[in-house]
C-alpha cells in the first residue's frame, strides 16, 4: 500500500444534531438526483457539479484535510476508469464486433426460427433469455432497443413490446455489463467481490422466478398462463441454473451471459418436447397451428435486413463460438482457482478514523492490478478477431461506435466513484448511516426502495450502489444485521427500478417511435416495476427472517 495521508478523525454529527447532521449529508445525493430527474441535466454535468459541492462540504462542514480529500476523489476516480469503464468499454466493443461481422445477427435469426409462432414461446426465448445475454455484455438500456422492435416484427404493439422488453430485463441487471454493478459495489463497501456477488446471486435466484409469469401475462392475459406455464418455470429455472452457481463460484463477470446460454438450452429442449396445445398471438388471439415465426426485417444494431443470409444452426456458430471465446477465457482466468489478478503494482490508500462504532480505520484504496476481469475481456476480444478473421474496417467501425454509445457514461464512472469515496472518506456516508439506522431493523423495508429510487433518477445500477452502497452497508453494521443483506438489495432493487429510469428509456427507446416521448414508456411501465419491488422486499424478508445465514460474511 502506498498511503497518501495519514487518517484523520472523522465527525459524526458535525452540526452537533443528529437530525440537522443526518439531512446535510442527504445534500450530495438529493441535489445529484433533482440535476438528473428534475433539471434534466445530463449525466456527467451533473455528476461533475455533484463532486464540486460533495468536496467543498467534506472540507468546510467536517473537516476533512484539504490535501487527502483530493487524494481521496483521486483514489475512487482510478477505481471508476480501471475497475468500471475498463470492463464495460471492452464488453461493448466485442457486442458491437459480432454486430459487424453478423455474428450476432445470425444467432439472433436462428433463435427466431427456433420458435413456434405462439408469442409466449416468442417473449420468453427473445425477451428473456436473449435480453439477458444483452444485459449481460451491454447493459444500459440496451437489450429493449433490440429486442423491442423484434417483438413489434412478431405482432406486439409498440408501446408493449418496449415494457416487455423491460419487464424481462429486471432480474439481470446487477450482472450487466460484465458484472460493473457488483463490482461498483464491492469498491465502495470494501466486502471481498466474490462474498457480494454470491449473496446478490442468492437474492436474484428468488427474483428471477416471477418475471417470466409476468412476460407471458402481458403478452397473452390470463388465458395465455394457462398453456403455457412450462414455458415460465423452464425459462427461469434456465436462467437460475447458469446464473446460480456462476454468481457462488466464478464471481460477478458471466452470470447473466452464462445463465441466458443455460435459459436458451433449457427452452429449446422443452420445445423439442412440447408446445403450447393452442398457439396464440399478442393478446391471446388464436392462430394457425401450422404458422411460422416472422422473420424480423431489420436489425437495429446494423439497420441490415435481418432477413438476409441463414438462419440455420450454421448462421448462429460464429455468434455462439464467440460467447464461449469469452466465457472460457473469463472463467480461466478470473475464477478462484486463478491468481494472475492478485499482483498489483500500486495501491495508493487514503485513511481516515471512523466515527462509527470502535472507530476503525476507513481506508481508501484504488489496487492497480493490470490482469483484472476487464483485461481478459480484452484478450477474449482479440482471440474473436483472430478467429472470425475480423476485417479492419469492422474493428474501426465497432471501436467507433462503441466509443459513441459508451463516453458519457465512462466519463460518469470515475467521477461518481471519486464522488462516493469522498462522501465515505470525510465521513458524511458515517453521518448519514447513523442518522437512518435511528428507524431500526425496520429499515429491512427501505434498502431495496432506496436502490429503487436511486437507479429511477440517477438510470445506472452502478451509479446507485456507489452512491448508496457503503451508506447501506454502515447501516447494517449499526444494526448487526447480516453484512451483506442490505447492500445486496439495494442492488437488486435498482434492478427492479430500470424500467422507469429515465436515462435508461431514453437508450430503450432509441429504436421506436417513442423517441423523445420517455414519460409514457415510464408511466405504461410504472405498475409492474412496484409489483416486482413488493416481490423483492418480500424476497429480503426471507434473507433476514428465515436465510440469514447467506448474508453474512
Amino acid at each position: 500500500m502506498v498511503p497518501l495521508a495519514s487518517g484523520f478523525a472523522q465527525q459524526l454529527n458535525p452540526l452537533s444534531s443528529t437530525l440537522g447532521s443526518t439531512l446535510v449529508a442527504l445534500i450530495p445525493i438529493a441535489l445529484l438526483l433533482i440535476l438528473l430527474a428534475v433539471a434534466k441535466v445530463t449525466a456527467w454535468l451533473a455528476v461533475i457539479i455533484g463532486a464540486v459541492v460533495t468536496i467543498v462540504m467534506a472540507i468546510a462542514i467536517w473537516g476533512a484535510p484539504v490535501g487527502p480529500t483530493f487524494g481521496a476523489w483521486g483514489v475512487g476516480a482510478a477505481t471508476g476508469i480501471w475497475a468500471i469503464d475498463w470492463i464495460t468499454f471492452w464488453g461493448v466493443v466485442l457486442y458491437y464486433t459480432l454486430v459487424e461481422t453478423g455474428a450476432f445477427a445470425g444467432f439472433q435469426r436462428w433463435l427466431i426460427r427456433q420458435a413456434t409462432a405462439d408469442i409466449r414461446v416468442q417473449t420468453i426465448l427473445l425477451a428473456w433469455a436473449m435480453g439477458a445475454l444483452l444485459e449481460g455484455l451491454v447493459g444500459f438500456g440496451y437489450p429493449w432497443a433490440v429486442i423491442a422492435p423484434i417483438l413489434v416484427g412478431l405482432g406486439v404493439v409498440e408501446i408493449d413490446a418496449i415494457r416487455v422488453a423491460a419487464i424481462a430485463n429486471n432480474a439481470p441487471v446487477s450482472y450487466g455489463a460484465l458484472g460493473a454493478p457488483i463490482i461498483a459495489l464491492a469498491a465502495v463497501t470494501g466486502a471481498p467481490l466474490l462474498d457480494l456477488s454470491a449473496s446478490i446471486g442468492r437474492i436474484v435466484a428468488v427474483l428471477a422466478l416471477l418475471p417470466p409469469w409476468i412476460l407471458i401475462l402481458l403478452v397473452t392475459g390470463r388465458r395465455g398462463l394457462r398453456g403455457a406455464w412450462p414455458l415460465a418455470v423452464v425459462g427461469s429455472f434456465g436462467y437460475i441454473i447458469g446464473q446460480f452457481p456462476t454468481s457462488q463460484f466464478l464471481g460477478p463477470y458471466l452470470p447473466d451471459i452464462i445463465g441466458s446460454l443455460v435459459s436458451f438450452g433449457a427452452l429449446l429442449l422443452l420445445l423439442r418436447f412440447w408446445r403450447p396445445a393452442e398457439t396464440l398471438g399478442f393478446g391471446g388471439v388464436p392462430i394457425e397451428p401450422g404458422a411460422t415465426p416472422e422473420v424480423v426485417a431489420g436489425n437495429p444494431g446494423t439497420g441490415t435486413p435481418d432477413a438476409a443470409g441463414g438462419s440455420g444452426l450454421r448462421a448462429a456458430a460464429p455468434g455462439l463460438l464467440s460467447f464461449g471465446i469469452l466465457i472460457a477465457i473469463v472463467v480461466a482466468a478470473t475464477g478462484p482457482w486463478s491468481h494472475i489478478g492478485d499482483y498489483t503494482f500500486i495501491a495508493p490508500e487514503v485513511d481516515a478514523i471512523s466515527s462509527l462504532g470502535s472507530h476503525d480505520t476507513v481506508a481508501v484504496i484504488f489496487k492497480f492490478a493490470p490482469a483484472i476481469g476487464g483485461t481478459w475481456i480484452l484478450v477474449s476480444w482479440l482471440v474473436v478477431l483472430l478467429v472470425l478473421r475480423v476485417r479492419g474496417s469492422q474493428i474501426t467501425s465497432a471501436l467507433r461506435r462503441s466509443w459513441s454509445q459508451m463516453w458519457g457514461a465512462l466519463l460518469v464512472g470515475p467521477i461518481i466513484f471519486g464522488l462516493a469515496q469522498v462522501f465515505n472518506y470525510a465521513g458524511m456516508a458515517s453521518t448519514l448511516a447513523y442518522g437512518f439506522s435511528r428507524v431500526g431493523t425496520w429499515f429491512i423495508l427501505l434498502a431495496p426502495i432506496l436502490g429503487w429510487i436511486g437507479v429511477a433518477l440517477s438510470g445506472s445500477n452502478t451509479s446507485t450502489n456507489a452512491l448508496f452502497g457503503g451508506f447501506q452497508y454502515s447501516v447494517g453494521t449499526l444494526l448487526h444485521m447480516p453484512a451483506l443483506l442490505l447492500p445486496s438489495l439495494n442492488s437488486t432493487g435498482a434492478e427492479v427500478g430500470k424500467p422507469v429510469a429515465p436515462q435508461t428509456t431514453s437508450v430503450g427507446v432509441s429504436t421506436s417511435s417513442y423517441v423523445r416521448r420517455e414519460g409514457l414508456v415510464i408511466r405504461h411501465n410504472m405498475g409492474w416495476t412496484l409489483v416486482l419491488l413488493g416481490w423483492l422486499i418480500l424476497v429480503g424478508l426471507l434473507y433476514w427472517y428465515v436465510l440469514p445465514a447467506g448474508m453474512r460474511l
